[in-house]
């Protein structure tokens, strides 16, 4: 650590602690607290499952494009005004704090066993006839898109809660992603619901008492925010609801905190959660704090605008996507030329500063 350079702690090696730490190693004397020795593109997984070999980009380690920052392995245990504690017991000081922990993570903690488990899962994938996913938003959708497209003899069933796909855009997307999956000979059940431990043999039953065969499935429902040690720390009063969000300002600050910032789903801003508005936040508070670093009393920090009206480019495959963008809504080929082959992961390379 370089003498009179400022303590940034970043908690959360995702889109918006990854793109942080980087944004800021220059500037100041940057650590990342995160669980796992890698940063993984989050739009790229679902490719991963059909095209293992695709993780070999997808699937960065940290230090590979943090060329000063320093890496904890490790989640954050607690956290005071000044430092966090790990769970291994390291006390990480800080002047400024960024807490991007927007999801648990439960999986591997290097990048060679993430890899791997992208082949297991694709031996699966191809062994099995019948592919059972549960859930109909972004994540499922995408997924049942990849399946069809590479496996088109296999048997694909969406099960979503919800009354049509992918409600975080409008119905005209939604109708049209539906009318895709039915060319595709999907089965798609609304307003319903799959316990996974209600298999028995290859057989599952819906909430409603329907049978599926399947002798595979995917959980496709919402991760569980990474707020539990946010619960035994000094921020707990800013957790806004019961899921955990933190209540930030136009600045992306914890309200009435100067030196604490939060960025990704772990906000309370009113927009849909996708890895790309996480990139957005992290510009915002990447520029903040170096602001700050200059002039701790500044007034002129930049403040973050809220996607309004939502919008998205939801791939079903590798050459079809649908697309709800401010001009129109849109399926076909063009929407997934947008997207592009590699699902923006040469784009998220470079801005990392590694090669496409």
């Amino acid at each position: 650590m370089e003498e009179g350079r400022k303590r940034v702690v970043v908690v959360g090696g995702g889109v918006a602690g990854s793109l942080t730490s980087k944004l800021l190693e220059n500037a100041a004397d940057v650590t990342l607290v995160d669980p796992k020795d890698y940063f993984e593109v989050p739009y790229a997984a679902l490719r991963c499952l059909v095209e293992p070999a695709f993780s070999e980009r997808s699937v960065m380690t940290h230090s590979s494009y943090l060329k000063k920052a320093k890496v904890v392995i490790s989640t954050a245990k607690i956290a005071s005004s000044t430092q966090i504690i790990t769970d291994d017991g390291e006390i990480v000081p800080y002047d400024f704090l960024v807490i991007c922990t927007g999801s648990s993570y439960t999986g591997p903690k290097t990048r060679p066993e993430r890899i791997q488990e992208y082949w297991k899962a694709n031996s699966k994938v191809v062994a099995a006839r019948s592919i059972l996913i549960m859930g109909g938003g972004p994540v499922g959708v995408e997924m049942a898109g990849e399946m069809v497209t590479d496996f088109p003899d296999k048997k694909v069933t969406i099960v979503t809660a919800s009354s049509r796909l992918l409600t975080f855009l409008g119905s005209k997307a939604s109708d049209k992603c539906l009318k895709w999956f039915k060319s595709k000979k999907v089965d798609v059940i609304f307003n319903d619901k799959v316990n996974p431990d209600s298999k028995s043999g290859s057989t599952y039953t819906t909430n409603a008492g329907m049978k599926i065969e399947a002798d595979i499935h995917f959980w496709c429902i919402g991760k569980r925010l990474g707020n539990t040690w946010i619960e035994e720390s000094d921020f707990f009063e800013y957790v806004r609801d019961g899921e955990g969000h933190l209540k930030v300002d136009a600045n992306l600050r914890l309200l009435n905190m100067s030196n604490v910032f939060a960025a990704g789903d772990i906000t309370d801003i009113q927009e849909i959660k996708q890895g790309y508005l996480a990139g957005k936040h992290a510009g915002v508070v990447a520029q903040n704090i170096k602001k700050l670093i200059k002039d701790p009393t500044s007034t002129k920090l930049t403040c973050y605008e809220p996607m309004v009206k939502a919008m998205g480019i939801v791939n079903l495959g590798r050459k079809t996507a649908v697309a709800q963008l401010p001009f129109g809504t849109f399926l076909g080929c063009l929407p997934a030329m947008l997207k592009g082959k590699d699902l923006f992961v040469g784009g998220v390379r470079k801005q990392l500063g590694l090669p496409k």
